[in-house]
């Protein structure tokens, strides 16, 4: 592994060159997977570096031995389309497990809306309980109907 500074120093450009190089895709998607931070320090693999050197023109015939470059291009776009397709495996299996963990809290909310309505239901009930014992009950004198009210009979 290597730090930016190495690697720019290796290909004869800034570090300021790498990392605006680094943010453009497709390297920055590519990228993201082959790095690290070690004590504040940003840390690239070797195919990490590959990529970066790949990127500016630079391809270490150390790295390529007797195989060419096309064979290692071929190489690194297998390993980068392998890198993809896991991720997206993994974002597929989480997406199933929060579409379930969805399909559970409807089947909770309707529960819960199905409770409230029986609820509902019952307090009507016993409001309509309550008024029909109400109106069956004579109406109760109040304080100023005893003193002025008209005495009957």
């Amino acid at each position: 592994m290597k730090t930016i500074k190495q690697i720019a120093d290796e290909i004869g450009v800034s570090k300021q060159a790498i990392f605006y190089r680094m943010k453009k895709p497709p390297l920055s998607n590519t990228l993201q997977p082959l790095m690290t931070k070690l004590d504040g320090v940003l840390m690239v693999s070797f195919d990490g570096e590959t990529l970066i050197k790949q990127a500016f023109g630079v391809i270490d015939r150390q790295a390529l031995g007797d195989k060419g470059p096309s064979s290692t291009l071929q190489s690194f776009d297998g390993e980068i389309i392998k890198i993809l397709q896991d991720n997206n495996e993994t974002l597929r299996a989480e997406l199933d497990i929060k579409n379930n963990q969805l399909a559970e809290k409807d089947k909770q909310i309707a529960e819960l809306l199905k409770l409230n309505d029986q609820q509902q239901q019952l307090l009507l009930v016993e409001q309509q309980k309550y008024l029909t014992s109400v109106a069956d009950q004579p109406p109760e004198v109040g304080f100023w109907q005893r003193i002025f009210g008209r005495k009957k009979g």
